[in-house]
């Protein structure tokens, strides 16, 4: 018997609960630097992201074993992430000429006066509004992929 797919997310945040649960969701996303941006006029800052699907990364895969990737791979997905209410963006350890630069979102978390995105390498976006909305929802079909991100913990 084979699990039925996961559906498309979309997910609202608006404060510290919300946006911890989209964090997990996003967590090893990944974008060109160039996939992102801030639209002062509108107060919205946009990011188109290749998600993992965490969401049905344990289901059980066809094969001759659950944790054969080649023949089983997980998925990835374009995802829309839009914040509304954004009145400035900072930005550390990020090149923002480096056109060709691929960042990895690690985490969101909420900080006084709006929302971090945390990237691996340490670079930061920090977006500025008090009264911010997060907005996320897949665009699109997921396509396989064979690899699962991991981390090493550091002890």
């Amino acid at each position: 018997m084979t699990a039925a797919p996961a559906a498309p997310i979309r997910l609202r945040a608006e404060d510290d609960e919300d946006l911890k649960v989209v964090s997990a969701c996003l967590q090893d996303a990944i974008l060109p630097i160039g996939d992102m941006g801030f639209l002062p006029d509108e107060k919205r800052f946009v990011m188109v992201v290749n998600r993992f699907r965490w969401e049905s990364a344990a289901r059980p895969r066809p094969g001759p074993t659950a944790d054969d990737d080649d023949l089983a791979p997980f998925e990835r997905v374009h995802c829309g992430v839009r914040v509304e209410g954004i009145t400035g963006v900072k930005l550390r350890g990020i090149d923002v000429k480096d056109r060709g630069q691929i960042l990895e979102l690690l985490s969101l978390e909420t900080v006084e006066g709006g929302v971090a995105l945390h990237f691996a390498g340490g670079g930061c976006v920090r977006l500025d509004g008090a009264g911010w909305r997060l907005l996320v929802e897949d665009l699109g079909e997921p396509w396989p992929t064979g690899c699962k991100p991991s981390h090493v913990l550091e002890g």
